[in-house]
């Protein structure tokens, strides 16, 4: 393949990665109009779930987890999936989409930060700065809509605990030793675990009143699932494996992305505010990849973000 081929391919495959990523905060919003969060979140993990066990056992033959792997999968899918977007999912219930995808791309800062204390890593003043103006550019993107109900206090620190635990669950990943496991294999049973864990929660939260399973509600979880945890990801496995030191140039454009998506399709408000607050996170998150502290455990772990 040409040069010049693999840079189109380059531009193509980065382009959809952003555009799938950033949607998934707007496509949650959507299905909260229909149905509980829980319901929601539990639909897709049990969808992406199926697919990946399917094509990684019944089609890859890939082997399963052995004995230690389980438990190591099941710590994994309890940060990253039940904790990390399961509460993700109930902030979004008082968040714009917008502000949710900008939290969204503040995990790397976070990541970085969090590598200092579980990893030992050197407190950089690069760091520091990134993870200050990350949280900051959040809350002035959201300062105006604290005014008018779009976006709740509870809410968003809902967000940004659920963004810790993602983080922490980045460093759990990186730090053991996953062996001959496929990627595919722990995204799938983590998905699966994670899920399972977070049932009993919607079980007890369940109203059948507030849950109307239409067209819109699938379209959301259908596309949470497929386009975002899986089409999505392929995509930044791609990126990953062509250029894994330009790969992350592309989530600098997920804040961009997310807010214009949401303001297409659910109407979100751009201000002044909103134009500072992702001004300041993206130069935030270029920050936080001079950090070499924080590179290596950023590329690890966004191979299997969900």
């Amino acid at each position: 393949m040409s040069k010049k081929n693999i840079s189109i391919r380059w531009i193509l495959v980065g382009s959809v990665f952003t555009l799938l990523w950033s949607s998934a905060s707007t496509a949650t919003k959507t299905g909260l109009e229909d149905a509980q969060p829980l319901t929601i979140a539990l639909t897709r993990f049990c969808i992406a779930a199926v697919i990946m066990l399917i094509v990684a056992h019944g089609i890859l033959k890939y082997p399963l987890p052995k004995k230690k792997q389980w438990w190591m999968i099941s710590i994994y899918g309890l940060l990253n999936i039940t904790i990390y977007l399961g509460l993700y999912v109930l902030s979004m219930k008082t968040v714009t989409a917008g502000i949710g995808a900008l939290a969204v791309a503040t995990n790397p800062i976070f990541i970085g930060f969090l590598s200092v204390v579980f990893l030992k890593k050197k407190l950089t003043p690069s760091v520091i700065m990134a993870l200050l103006m990350g949280i900051t550019g959040v809350f002035i993107a959201s300062y105006p809509l604290l005014h008018n109900a779009g976006v709740s206090p509870g809410g968003l620190l809902l967000m940004l605990l659920s963004m810790l635990s993602y983080s922490i669950a980045s460093i759990y990943f990186n730090k053991k030793d996953w062996g001959d496991l496929k990627i595919l294999t722990i995204n799938g049973w983590q998905t699966l675990i994670g899920g399972i864990l977070l049932l009993p929660f919607m079980i007890f939260n369940y109203h059948a009143n507030l849950n109307h399973f239409t067209t819109k509600f699938f379209g959301s979880v259908i596309w949470l699932a497929v386009f975002v945890s899986i089409f999505a990801i392929q995509c930044w496995l791609w990126l990953l494996k062509s250029d894994p030191l330009n790969a992350s140039v592309w989530l600098f454009l997920t804040p961009i992305f997310g807010f214009v998506i949401a303001a297409f399709f659910m109407g979100d408000h751009i201000s002044l505010y909103t134009v500072c607050g992702v001004f300041i996170v993206i130069v935030a998150l270029v920050l936080s990849q001079i950090s070499k502290n924080a590179k290596e455990i950023i590329e690890e772990e966004l191979m299997l973000n969900e």
